[in-house]
């Protein structure tokens, strides 16, 4: 379906049904860039990772979550929480583990430096996604910030324009619509710059025309860029 097929003449706005758009999240989907192409290769080397402690940070809505899902998917990792009673250095001991948002999420000092000792112990893996880097999670524990500070940090930066474009691009295909490219670079220059953005954006540009049942057009891009209080004032021409 594209979205011309999606034209149908209605006199006013009708709520748009709330549909599941699936997002394609394989290695073959990943659109890499410059911002995310060390996080890309760190990934793609496991398992000869140059140390058995890998923490992906970067902004949100910067990729962390689809590479910790290709990385998961091909190491068999398992999730885990450190947190007393979880047995999370038991996982970390039979296999590869995941803690995802680290950084936001309650960890127990302890629980998390008996994590990385069980995988340094074992010869497994632990990857970690964080916002902030280690020095910031307001670790008390001096043995746990010793282990912090000796894993590999990988840093993802904020996409550029190039890739925020592939991703709209990816995003609109997920719910099987094709964007003119020239609606596509309108929304890139006047939209903040993360891949989370790209997200709301493309979501609310797709309820709005599913909602007045018109094809997407550089007006209703302008009309959801205005809600974001993005730069642009809506135009005049339908381009």
């Amino acid at each position: 379906m594209t979205e011309n097929d999606r034209q149908t003449p209605k006199r006013s706005e009708q709520l748009a049904l709330s549909f599941s758009h699936d997002p394609a999240t394989g290695r073959d989907d990943l659109l890499v860039s410059g911002p995310v192409s060390a996080a890309v290769a760190i990934v793609d080397s496991w398992p000869a990772w140059p140390s058995p402690v890998i923490v992906l940070a970067g902004p949100a809505g910067s990729g962390k979550t689809h590479l910790a899902s290709i990385w998961r998917e091909k190491s068999g990792a398992r999730d885990i929480h450190p947190i007393p009673g979880e047995h999370a250095n038991l996982a970390a001991a039979a296999g590869p583990v995941l803690f995802e948002d680290a950084d936001r999420r309650d960890f127990d000092d302890t629980e998390l430096f008996h994590v990385i000792n069980s995988v340094r112990e074992n010869g497994s893996s632990l990857l970690m996604t964080s916002r902030t880097w280690p020095s910031a999670w307001g670790v008390t524990l001096p043995d746990l910030r010793s282990r912090l500070k000796a894993v590999t940090i990988v840093e993802i930066g904020e996409p550029d324009e190039d890739l925020l474009a592939q991703v709209i691009v990816k995003l609109f295909a997920d719910r099987q619509l094709n964007i003119d490219d020239k609606i596509v670079g309108y929304i890139v220059a006047r939209m903040e710059r993360s891949l989370e953005a790209a997200q709301r954006v493309v979501d609310q540009i797709d309820r709005l025309a599913l909602a007045r049942g018109t094809r997407i057009s550089r007006n209703i891009a302008a009309e959801v860029l205005e809600t974001f209080g993005e730069e642009g004032a809506r135009d005049d021409g339908d381009g």
